[in-house]
């Protein structure tokens, strides 16, 4: 099975509807992903075939949740799960937040290849970054640990917005650590279609928010 069919039928078990274009960009970005990766060894991953699950479809699974029209991926990284989630959702506004170099490089070469006018690739701490106007949705994948990402992250999300964390296993340690202030709406289990391991996506509100 080639990259571009694998992808098509991914997403066909995650009910998402490719908008035009999108798959070619979506394996493009793979192609790029694998090129950059000799140098800059920006996943350990390192077959486009295994990055289609592992990556794509990993990134793509929480599609459901995403909520408003300015969302914000904190640790970017490879650009996961940001760029993904940008090709298939061209109508919203995404912003890469990554501290690292070499890896905001890569977040601009490939915004600008895949010709992707709805991202903004941010390099800076998240400790430091001021945004004029708070996030709608506040994403991370594997970033840090839940009590990190909302002391870190949790001012730049809407008072009403969401953050959402996507975990492996069920973080129960995590969640035990939760600071004040913070309320678990949902912990949702993801099945990621050819990933035989166990992803959760753990939505956290506002305290005030979540009994709203």
């Amino acid at each position: 099975m080639n990259i571009e069919q694998a992808i098509i039928e991914g997403c066909g078990e995650l009910e998402i509807r490719l908008p035009e274009g999108a798959c070619g960009r979506l394996s493009a970005y793979l192609t790029l992903l694998e090129r950059w990766n000799r140098a800059y060894n920006l996943t350990a991953v390192r077959a486009p075939e295994a990055m289609v699950a592992r990556h794509l479809l990993d990134s793509l699974s929480i599609l459901p949740w995403l909520e408003g029209p300015r969302i914000l991926d904190v640790g970017s990284g490879a650009g996961l799960p940001g760029i993904p989630l940008a090709i298939v959702r061209p109508d919203q506004q995404f912003w890469l937040l990554d501290s690292n170099g070499k890896r905001t490089r890569f977040l601009v070469q490939a915004s600008a290849e895949l010709q992707l006018r709805n991202v903004s690739v941010v390099r800076v701490r998240v400790q430091e970054y001021r945004p004029d106007t708070p996030f709608n949705s506040v994403v991370s994948r594997a970033f840090a640990t839940l009590a990190e990402l909302v002391a870190d992250a949790g001012r730049l999300c809407a008072p009403e917005g969401r953050l959402l964390a996507m975990k492996g296993v069920f973080p129960d340690d995590e969640l035990a650590r939760l600071p004040a202030g913070y309320a678990v709406v949902d912990v949702y289990p993801l099945r990621v279609p050819s990933l035989d391991a166990e992803r959760h996506l753990v939505h956290l509100a506002r305290a005030s928010a979540s009994r709203g």
